[in-house]
């Protein structure tokens, strides 16, 4: 009889158990991600972006989270960290590879040492006042989107925090002078830069570079690289200008998804900037004999001239009243 009553005490705790997990069950279904984390619901219900009242009148200030902020952090670290590391790896790549099996364009005669002038005083100035900025700004920008992933590691949290500050007040300081500079710039030398019919010579073998052996193309003052890379700094120019002047100055109401975009913006054509800006480096420097002399200096030799810029070169000695031979025709 005990054995029976103990058979059925036992039926009944095992009963109350499952109906007791049962119960469990259809609770932590009914609350949700409450029962784990009870803050969960809360701040998922914040990111919505409900907006609420607010004593600060300013936009935006109504809505505790912005979503749309992690969405702008997700693209700068997820996308546009790897993109411009890779970017800048790719460029000088490619132009160690163009260095090491094309090789600098020397000069194909002996210099005579008969200089002609290329570049007044005044647009030197402003060469070398818009290079100067824009590598300024080239190494802050880069420090503050990689600052974090490439400093620390080196001189560690304090010494970074301190070197990222500088960069940030001197990015924010220096780029409406750069933009000043390419304004300027296109002001001084839009006229050489507007593309001619005689320009299309160019493309065949870059000038000489790739086919050395071949008749020089007939070329003016500036040639087709050149002006590429002109009107290159005028667009990008353009770009980082007014998104540069949206983020320096938030005093026209911009709300924060326009500083958003503005910044992605900024920050992509930057990249692409410093990119193609290598290039045109090596070309002033290694690239190509007696490049950086005529731009530092202001004058180049009359082999380089009549080498690199043959039409032109007519043209100056026709300006002096000296006979030129001319060999072959524009075309």
């Amino acid at each position: 009889m005990s054995t029976q009553k103990g058979k059925k005490a036992a039926s009944l705790f095992v009963l109350g158990a499952l109906l007791a997990l049962l119960a469990g069950a259809y609770y932590l279904q009914a609350g949700g991600d409450d029962a784990a984390n009870p803050r969960g619901n809360f701040w998922r219900v914040v990111r919505h972006g409900i907006p609420a009242y607010s004593s600060t009148p300013e936009q935006g200030h109504t809505v505790l989270i912005v979503n749309s902020g992690e969405n702008w952090r997700e693209i700068r670290n997820g996308l546009l960290m790897p993109f411009s590391q890779w970017l800048l790896v790719l460029a000088l790549a490619v132009l160690g590879l163009f260095y090491k099996f094309v090789g600098p364009d020397r000069l194909e005669e002996p210099r005579t040492g008969v200089k002609i002038e290329r570049y007044t005083r005044n647009e030197r100035i402003l060469h070398w006042y818009t290079a100067f900025l824009f590598i300024a700004m080239a190494v802050t920008g880069l420090s503050l989107l990689l600052g974090r992933l490439l400093l620390i590691p080196v001189v560690g949290h304090s010494f970074q925090s301190s070197l990222l500050q500088m960069a940030k007040i001197l990015h924010n300081y220096l780029g409406p002078l750069l933009v000043i500079g390419f304004i300027l710039e296109f002001f001084f030398w839009v006229r050489v830069n507007i593309p001619k019919k005689a320009d299309l010579g160019w493309f065949r073998s870059m000038g000489g570079m790739l086919h050395k052996k071949g008749p020089r193309p007939h070329t003016g003052k500036v040639n087709v690289g050149q002006k590429g890379w002109f009107w290159l700094v005028m667009i990008f120019g353009v770009s980082v200008g007014i998104t540069g002047v949206v983020l320096d100055f938030p005093i026209w109401g911009q709300s924060r998804f326009t500083m958003q975009v503005s910044h992605i913006i900024h920050v992509l054509t930057a990249i692409l900037f410093v990119g193609a800006s290598l290039a045109h480096m090596y070309m002033g420097s290694f690239g190509v004999e007696g490049v950086f002399e005529g731009i530092w200096n202001g004058s180049v030799d009359e082999v380089w001239a009549r080498q690199h810029a043959d039409l032109w070169y007519d043209e100056m000695m026709q300006k002096k009243g000296e006979k030129v031979e001319k060999i072959g025709s524009p075309d």
